[in-house]
């Protein structure tokens, strides 16, 4: 049984991992670098263990120290949140090696779904609707590899197997170029993820990016939360998010919805994760599954009512999945702007002192953050600093809600991007619903 947890990351993720633990009655050990002594929720755990330097390769990614952290302290089980070590398969499996609960999914799981070719495959043979492409790795026939490419049609996109986050991809508009592209592409996948494996896929030019959310036990048991419309993008890091998502039906929520639970219960999925996909013309075509919680889940949460981390801690130590899928409902609209430590026009770090924080509230509104007035932000890591969720009774209420609360929100000594959610905020496409994935950079380029 779970009776103590190492958090193993840092930041607002970490604080809301320990809230829920503390709320279930859970010991929690917060393990941190030399440059986090002072975050919230290394003040607020009730062990803490030092992993290493700034550096995150030495030290949230120091896979024996954080295992380390676990056997010192006693612990149960470690979560690794988002990020970092979040879908590292080799540390999944050593943590269960070493006699502690991974609160996650299984290292099979992990590897398969990291592998987009094998994923692509997978979902496949549980009637999840996938891109059109090459079905599979591309070889060395390069005359296949044109035949593939004709069929399938331009534009196409290349990309690696073990690639994500954006990286890893190439669009080809003609046949003259695509043998260079493919080249071009296995070299650097080899470089950056130890797999020079590529596949095709036909290129999508103007479609939106909608997520599923699903949570399963080991019981045989899996549902899922419904989706979340993520297409506010720059340079294919999500900005704005929102549940559920505009447009799309309750009758198509249920359709797809129910494919991906088929899919978690076909590959023995366990522990929470997110099926991602483009969705273009009244059609879904499934991209990547996320290993892991997103980071935001909080906007499910608001609509559904269900606590995602608390139903990952749950399954973790073996219980069944406190909920059917007969009961859950979709409740208002829920907005999420993640509020990072940023230039707002030139988005480059604006590490330093927090010289005055003040939180926004009203009807409504949910702020994850560990920031505080004091609080200095390291130049070491991620510039998330906080998140900011508005929920109503409908979209229009959300949108007036979150405009308040940006309106509210104080940071000083350091930049943040808030300017820049008031833009998104107050564009009347944004306000009308159903925006695509190239449109913020496309507006922030038409505003220079």
């Amino acid at each position: 049984m779970i009776k103590k947890i190492v958090i193993a990351n840092r930041g607002e993720i970490a604080l809301r991992i320990l809230r829920a633990c503390h709320e279930m009655g859970i010991r929690t050990v917060a393990v941190h670098s030399t440059a986090d002594r002072d975050l919230k929720h290394v003040r607020l755990a009730d062990e803490t263990v030092c992993i290493g330097p700034p550096t995150a390769s030495a030290s949230y990614l120091n896979v024996p120290a954080v295992i380390s952290a676990a056997e010192v302290t006693d612990a149960s089980a470690i979560h690794p949140g988002y990020g970092f070590l979040s879908e590292n398969a080799d540390f999944a499996e050593r943590v269960e090696q070493s006699g502690f609960i991974f609160i996650g999914p299984r290292a099979s799981n992990i590897r398969l779904m990291g592998d987009k070719v094998q994923a692509i495959l997978a979902m496949k043979r549980a009637g999840v609707p996938t891109v059109p492409g090459s079905d599979g790795a591309l070889d060395d026939n390069e005359e296949e590899t044109l035949r593939i490419a004709r069929d399938v049609g331009y534009p196409l996109i290349i990309k690696a197997a073990g690639g994500g986050g954006g990286r890893g991809m190439r669009v080809v508009h003609n046949e003259a170029n695509l043998l260079t592209a493919i080249s071009l592409t296995k070299t650097e996948a080899a470089n950056a993820f130890g797999n020079a494996t590529v596949y095709m896929e036909r290129y999508l030019d103007n479609p939106r990016h909608i997520e599923f959310q699903v949570l399963a036990d080991t019981h045989g048991n899996a549902i899922h939360l419904g989706e979340r419309d993520c297409s506010m993008q720059r340079r294919h890091q999500k900005v704005v998010e929102e549940c559920p998502a505009p447009g799309i039906t309750w009758e198509m929520r249920n359709r797809l919805g129910q494919r991906c639970v088929r899919a978690c219960l076909d590959i023995g999925y366990r522990g929470a994760g997110t099926f991602e996909f483009l969705y273009q013309d009244g059609q879904f075509y499934f991209i990547e599954m996320n290993t892991r919680f997103q980071v935001e889940h909080p906007i499910t949460e608001m609509v559904t009512g269900v606590d995602i981390v608390r139903e990952q801690i749950r399954i973790a130590n073996g219980e069944a999945l406190a909920y059917r899928q007969e009961d859950i409902a979709w409740r208002g609209h829920a907005i999420e702007c993640r509020i990072n430590a940023e230039d707002p026009e030139r988005f480059t770090p604006s590490p330093g002192t927090v010289t005055m924080y003040h939180a926004p509230g009203g009807p409504g509104i949910r702020v994850d953050s560990h920031l505080y007035t004091g609080y200095r932000v390291p130049p070491y890591y991620d510039s998330l600093i906080g998140k900011l969720i508005a929920h109503g009774e409908d979209r229009a209420r959300a949108i007036a809600r979150m405009r308040n609360a940006l309106e509210e929100v104080v940071v000083e000594g350091i930049k943040t991007n808030v300017p820049l959610h008031q833009i998104i905020l107050g564009d009347a496409n944004f306000g009308q619903g159903g925006t695509n994935i190239h449109y913020l950079e496309k507006m922030l380029v038409g505003q220079k």
